[in-house]
């Protein structure tokens, strides 16, 4: 087993906190979405257990933890019940959240590597379902919003810390040390995510790896015309004035 029963209860702590953060995140999102109590439940219930209910289900290794240690679903719901009574914002909220967030990317995803190597497989699956255990809750809850997934782009490095912890954890844990890897990858994982959140690290979107597009002057100048009604119009009476007047036969009297 990895690690003795203090460390193991310090993870429960750590897992159940995070539970609770997500799932107060998911009231939080759900409150900006005017929805009912009944939304607040399930954003947060998907926020805060989705990941690990996802891994557990690919593990196909036992029901899933969140149904069977009643402790995970009704921590998600006292996290739905305080967003729902309490206006959760500000800047107190502002500067806990992101710790505990990191703090919970890290052992979540430190975990499911840690499961996914005790279920016998390899270094790659436990690597993919330490990030889908750190992540997957906020992408379900993301597309049942018909939103695009945050940690598919446009913000600060996420899911690249997720598969950094999970991948110290396989690392450590194959080479002899997995309570050591445990407490490590928690480390590495939730510092890399609060150092990208202090730097603004995020990683580089397609346009930044694609050639410069040169347009010719002239098809520019097309472009501008077809957008533009105005400097179409402008460019046809220049062309007019500056036809030739067509000479006319003179009337015979």
């Amino acid at each position: 087993m990895y690690g003795s029963g203090h460390l193991t209860e310090l993870f429960r702590v750590l897992d159940l906190t995070g539970v609770l953060a997500n799932a107060t995140l998911g009231g939080v999102i759900a409150r900006a979405e005017k929805l009912d109590p009944f939304g607040f439940a399930t954003l947060a219930v998907l926020s805060g257990l989705g990941g690990g209910i996802i891994r557990d289900v690919l593990l196909q290794h036992g029901t899933p933890v969140a149904l069977t240690d009643y402790a995970y679903l009704l921590t998600a719901l006292v996290g739905a019940a305080i967003s729902f009574v309490i206006r959760v914002q500000g800047r107190a909220w502002d500067r806990v959240w992101p710790i505990i967030d990191a703090v919970a990317l890290g052992t979540w995803a430190a975990a499911g590597a840690a499961k996914t190597l005790a279920a016998g497989l390899g270094w790659l699956p436990a690597v993919l379902l330490g990030m889908i255990t750190a992540v997957g809750g906020g992408v379900v809850r993301d597309v049942v919003l018909r939103r695009i997934p945050g940690v598919l782009g446009g913000n600060t490095l996420y899911a690249t810390c997720a598969l950094g912890a999970a991948g110290v954890l396989v690392l450590l844990s194959t080479n002899g040390h997995p309570t050591v890897g445990l407490v490590a990858a928690t480390i590495f994982g939730a510092g890399l995510c609060i150092i990208a959140r202090w730097r603004g690290w995020m990683l580089p979107s397609a346009d930044a790896w694609s050639p410069a597009r040169v347009v010719p002057p002239a098809y520019r100048q097309r472009i501008r015309q077809r957008i533009d009604p105005e400097a179409r119009q402008r460019r046809r009476a220049a062309q007019t004035d500056s036809a030739p007047e067509t000479a006319r036969p003179e009337e015979t009297p």
